[in-house]
């Protein structure tokens, strides 16, 4: 039988991933771990290794469509499977007419049987009271048909009968308003896992969306799902987010909107209930604008709700003639959402320390060639700003550490992120336990990951799980950088290029090597003391390194 494929877990906070191509399509062989798709995260480039040995069968998700962790993508027909079909192909011709004649036969009752009961069952489920509201509809088919020149005795038969539904559905929810009301509140579009955005409680999100939601109180009734199916992802929450905030800081948009839009239904009603002044109606211009007096209470919410479209429509920039539209790739989306998600979700606070480099500036110059001739990589000042923070880290917690709804969660290990700019993207390998190292294990193992992060050879374990980030913008040239916190981590230190500058030093102008370390971090987490100590502890560390020391 046919086996599904899953999107699979990527990383520690992944939890949805962008199909960006498929390398298999229907019906061609799948080797066992051959891999059958290319996926995007925020945190990884990956492909997905087919689970069995056999034949790509039905591909779910497309190419660009954004999928949570745990949900289909595809399937795989296993060669079990393609044995069994091969051999009832082989098979003589008698038995598989009466196998297919067999269902074909069991069908057709079945279809009958579903044709009858789903007016049944859309009656009471879309139209609870309609069985109580059938002689109203009744006179107003009618009167419309003496108008019309009667046309009622078609209305049984074919598409009139159709009309005839139409008109008892349009009249129903005018006599009976209250259950509009509320399908809303029950889910809207069915209350299942994949509606079309529309759902609340009953709507199946995943857990990043969930925490999301309460934490900018959304509600999901209003939220239009753009992922497989109509689910709501993270950048439909986010994106609602903004348009909400930006709209005058109006909390519920659509249901402002929901008394306006019940107010042409109520009309609709009122038509049928005089059917002799139905004639007056269409043949003068005052008639609706007298019945617009007796709909006073329903129009009133209009105004409230006239900020809603400024959010839907955002300012574009103007594209002139000699512009070009560069598409978005799966991993530019994904950076994107990564960040846009992290400056909402953390509030970021920044300081700078200026750090004396003389000494640090010393010693690399007295044992960088036999560095760089002993283990064949050179010696920046990275390892030395990276054995600081470890060391730095280890006496206060709270920057290693992540934010949850139940407490601050202190990392025992120390996996440092090291971010390395690519031409068109980023990406954040990390050196495990990375205070087990020493200075000259720190600079061979972030030289072995950046060389193979821009090969694009990493493996999955190596991007994963950092609990701090620190970000080398000093090797482009940067003197002063703020960066953006890396989720769900508690900070991220950014340093700046070692440059001499003219310093006050025991009251006499000195030229020193200087570097500027920037902290960004979470202030949910920890408050300007904590951070200040901690980058003053890195900066007294570096400034106080022995000149002599051991880079082992």
């Amino acid at each position: 039988m046919a086996m599904t494929v899953t999107m699979p877990q990527l990383g520690e906070s992944v939890t949805e991933g962008t199909i960006a191509r498929w390398l298999k399509q229907p019906g061609e062989l799948v080797a066992k771990y051959e891999s059958i798709a290319e996926v995007v995260t925020d945190k990884v480039n990956a492909e997905i290794p087919s689970p069995a040995e056999g034949s790509m069968g039905e591909i779910i998700a497309k190419e660009g469509a954004v999928i949570a962790v745990g949900e289909p993508i595809c399937t795989i027909e296993t060669v079990e499977q393609g044995q069994a079909n091969s051999a009832g192909h082989q098979g003589d011709d008698a038995a598989p007419a009466q196998a297919g004649a067999a269902p074909a036969a069991e069908a057709q009752p079945a279809v009958a049987q579903a044709a009858e009961a789903q007016p049944a069952q859309a009656q009471p489920e879309q139209q609870p009271a309609q069985p109580e509201q059938q002689p109203a509809p009744e006179p107003v088919v009618a009167g419309q048909a003496q108008a019309q020149g009667g046309e009622q005795p078609q209305g049984r038969s074919g598409e009139g009968e159709h009309a005839h539904a139409q008109a008892q559905a349009q009249a129903a929810p005018a006599q009976a308003p209250q259950p509009p009301a509320t399908a809303p509140a029950n889910g809207g579009g069915g209350g299942n896992g994949s509606g079309g955005g529309n759902g609340s409680a009953d709507y199946h999100i995943t857990p990043a969306v969930r925490m999301l939601v309460r934490e900018h109180d959304v509600d999901l009734s209003q939220v239009t799902g753009t992922g497989l199916g109509g689910r709501i992802s993270k950048k439909d929450v986010l994106d609602f987010v903004q348009q909400r905030d930006a709209g005058g800081g109006t909390p519920r948009p659509a249901r402002q909107e929901q008394p306006a839009a019940a107010a042409p239904q109520q009309p609709a009603a009122a038509a049928p209930q005089q059917p002799a002044a139905a004639a007056p109606q269409q043949g003068a211009a005052p008639a609706p604008t007298a019945a617009a007096p007796q709909q006073g209470a329903a129009p009133a919410p209009a105004p409230a709700g006239a900020p809603a479209p400024p959010p839907t429509a955002q300012p574009q920039p103007q594209q002139g003639s000699g512009d070009e539209l560069v598409p978005l790739t799966p991993t530019r989306k994904a950076i994107a959402e990564h960040m846009v998600r992290s400056r909402q979700t953390a509030p970021h606070a920044w300081l700078t320390m200026e750090v004396d480099m003389s000494r640090v500036a010393r010693l690399r110059a007295s044992r960088r060639a036999d560095f760089e001739q002993r283990y064949g990589a050179k010696l920046t000042y990275l390892p030395f700003v990276a054995r600081a923070v470890c060391e730095a880290l280890r006496q206060y917690p709270t920057l290693n550490s992540s934010w949850t709804d139940q407490g601050i969660l202190l990392k025992h290990d120390i996996h440092l992120g090291i971010a390395v700019a690519l031409e068109d993207s980023l990406i954040v390998p990390v050196v495990r336990n990375a205070d087990r190292l020493s200075v000259a294990g720190l600079a061979t193992t972030m030289q072995d990951l950046g060389d193979r992060a821009r090969s694009n050879k990493l493996k999955l374990d190596e991007i994963q799980g950092g609990t701090f980030t620190l970000n080398n913008t000093g090797a482009l040239g940067t003197v002063l950088t703020s960066a953006i916190i890396n989720q769900p981590q508690a900070a991220i230190l950014a340093m700046d290029a070692v440059v001499k500058r003219a310093v006050v030093v025991d009251d006499a102008i000195a030229i020193r090597p200087m570097m500027n370390l920037g902290l960004s971090f979470d202030h949910r987490i920890n408050d300007g003391l904590a951070a200040t100590r901690f980058v003053k502890t890195v900066k007294e560390i570096l400034e106080s390194i022995d000149d002599n020391a051991a880079l082992l």
